[in-house]
């Protein structure tokens, strides 16, 4: 099966900084379309479907080091030998520990409310909804989202898993991530495996003020990685501050850019 992780890209041709966004769990690369449009006049935009989301391959098992093995693969076929990377959730661990392993390709990193540490379980509902949609016999989007509303009450929420639903060529509805393997993988998407090494660039912690993802507990192990850490909180934002704050999210994100890659 091929490592390669499905991306789109702005400007290759050009000789601009490079940044790679990388999206969170149940997500695809059109997460972070607007940090990406706002970014995309000065800088070399790289969106990532992670693996087992969005149109990238899906494989056996899901893991940190397998996703970023993967994006090591994707970034040497698209010739990107250093870039800046930016990443939510569970595209923040991935981001953090490809510093970790290739400092050497990372320029800055910003890392979007998440932190360097096993999380315990908490998308169990969501799961619970998803399996809940009965794929083979469902008529239309507004039967999922009122299977999906059994288990999730929040309509944001099952908008957003709504966009990874689609009908194949046959007509057949399927969600584009892997659902069955990210089920599986869930413990190890949730961990986090201690390492000696640290990455000692640039690296800026984005909390949204209303989120539980990053908390002052979280400090001794963001300092063992990253030495030269900072952190900006977005005031009125919970964990998705990006969709939630766009403008502030995108400023904080152009006031931190070295443009210097």
């Amino acid at each position: 099966m091929s490592t390669l992780l499905h991306f789109s890209r702005t400007s290759p041709q050009e000789k601009r900084p490079v940044v790679v966004l990388l999206h969170g769990l149940f997500g695809d690369l059109n997460n972070l379309a607007t940090i990406r449009r706002h970014l995309e006049s000065e800088y070399d935009v790289l969106s990532v479907d992670l693996p087992d989301h969005g149109q990238s391959p899906h494989r056996d098992v899901f893991t940190l080091d397998g996703a970023v093995e993967c994006l090591k693969a994707t970034l040497d076929h698209a010739n990107v030998a250093e870039a800046t990377l930016l990443g939510h959730s569970l595209g923040g661990k991935i981001a953090m520990r490809f510093a970790l392993n290739y400092p050497d390709m990372v320029n800055q990193l910003f890392v979007a409310d998440i932190a360097p540490v096993p999380y315990s379980p908490r998308h169990q509902r969501v799961i619970a909804g998803l399996e809940n949609v009965s794929l083979s016999t469902l008529s239309s989007r507004k039967q999922a989202d009122e299977q999906l509303s059994e288990h999730i009450n929040e309509p944001g929420v099952r908008q957003f898993l709504l966009k990874s639903l689609y009908q194949t060529e046959e007509g057949n509805w399927a969600w584009r991530f892997n659902l069955t393997g990210l089920k599986k993988s869930y413990g190890q998407i949730s961990d986090w495996e201690d390492t000696d090494t640290t990455y000692n660039g640039k690296v800026l912690f984005i909390k949204g003020a209303n989120s539980d993802y990053l908390q002052s507990s979280h400090r001794e192990a963001i300092s063992k990685y990253f030495p030269h850490a900072k952190a900006h909180i977005i005031d009125g934002a919970g964990h998705w501050l990006h969709a939630e704050k766009p403008q502030a999210f995108n400023a904080i994100v152009e006031k931190n850019l070295n443009k210097c890659n």
